[in-house]
C-alpha cells in the first residue's frame, strides 16, 4: 500500500501542470507589446525547466472567452464522441450568407480550421450536442469548463473562459497525448493545426477574435512549437482597441517567439 501511495505521489508530480509553477516575468516580452502598441499578454510554457515565460502575470491567469482557439477543442471533442468520423468529413455551413466569404463553403475540419470557418464549427457542435459537448469540455478540464445552454455560442460570446496560463496547460497536455481523449484524435488535431514546418522547426496554432460591441475587443493566437522532441506551448491575447489591431496578432506572438528563441 506505501509503495502504491509513493508510486501516485510521484505520478501526480510528473504532470506538467503540476511542475510548471514558476511563473518568470520577461522584460523583453513586455517591450515588444509598447512596441506593437498593444496592450496584452503572452505566455510560453517551458516544461523542462517547469516554468512559465510571461508577460504581464496578473492578465496572463485572468479568462477571457476563447473564441475561435476553442476549434482546437471542438475537433478534439468531435472527433473523439464520431461526431465526425475524420478531419476530412464534409459539413455543411448552412447556405446563408456569411461576413467572410471564405467560410459559404462545405467543408471539412482540415480545411475549416485554417480558415476560421465558424458556420461549419458550430455544425459540429450542434452534432456533438450539448451534454456531449459538456463532458468533453470538463473531461479536458478546458478552463472555467462552463458552457451554458447553447450548444453553438459559447465559446463565442460564453460563458466558456479561459486564461493564457490555462491555454499553455491544455496544448501541453494535447501535445503530449496525455488527454483523456482518443489518441488518433488527438494526432489528427496535431496535424490540422500545423501552420508552418522548416529544418528546424515546427509550428502550430490557432487565432480567435472575441467581438465586442464596445473596444476592446480581445485578440488571441495560441499553439506551440516544436523543436526535435521538444515543445514549447504558447498563448497570446491582446486588446484589440480597433479592429486594425487583429493583423498584430501574429507578428507580436512571432516576436516574442523569436525573442525568447524559439522561432
Amino acid at each position: 500500500m506505501k509503495r502504491l501511495l509513493l508510486i501516485v505521489i510521484a505520478l501526480a508530480f510528473s504532470s506538467p501542470l503540476v511542475k510548471a509553477q514558476t511563473y518568470q516575468e520577461t522584460e523583453g516580452l513586455a517591450k515588444i507589446f509598447r512596441e506593437h502598441g498593444v496592450s496584452g499578454t503572452f505566455v510560453l510554457l517551458d516544461a523542462d525547466n517547469n516554468t512559465f515565460l510571461v508577460s504581464d502575470l496578473a492578465r496572463a491567469k485572468k479568462r477571457f472567452t476563447p473564441a475561435s482557439t476553442f476549434k482546437i477543442a471542438n475537433s478534439l471533442i468531435g472527433l473523439d464522441t464520431g461526431a465526425v468520423k475524420n478531419v476530412d468529413e464534409v459539413l455543411p455551413y448552412g447556405g446563408k450568407p456569411q461576413w467572410i466569404k471564405e467560410w459559404e463553403h462545405d467543408m471539412g475540419l482540415r480545411d475549416a480550421i485554417k480558415v476560421s470557418n465558424v458556420p461549419v464549427y458550430q455544425e459540429l457542435a450542434r452534432r456533438i450536442g450539448l451534454e456531449r459537448m459538456r463532458e468533453g469540455v470538463r473531461r479536458l478540464g478546458y478552463g472555467n469548463m462552463e458552457i451554458g445552454n447553447v450548444v453553438d455560442h459559447f465559446w463565442l460570446d460564453g460563458p466558456l473562459a479561459i486564461s493564457a496560463v490555462e491555454q499553455t496547460g491544455f496544448l501541453q497536455r494535447l501535445v503530449k497525448g496525455s488527454l483523456p481523449i482518443n489518441p488518433s484524435a488527438m494526432q489528427a488535431v496535431r496535424e490540422i493545426t500545423l501552420l508552418e514546418k522548416t529544418d528546424t522547426y515546427e509550428l502550430h496554432a490557432k487565432t480567435g477574435w472575441v467581438f465586442s460591441s464596445t473596444p476592446p475587443q480581445i485578440g488571441w493566437w495560441v499553439g506551440w512549437i516544436e523543436r526535435g522532441k521538444k515543445f514549447y506551448p504558447f498563448a497570446l491575447n491582446i486588446d484589440m482597441m480597433k479592429g486594425e489591431d487583429a493583423a498584430k496578432r501574429i507578428p507580436l506572438g512571432r516576436d516574442c517567439l523569436k525573442a525568447l528563441g524559439k522561432l
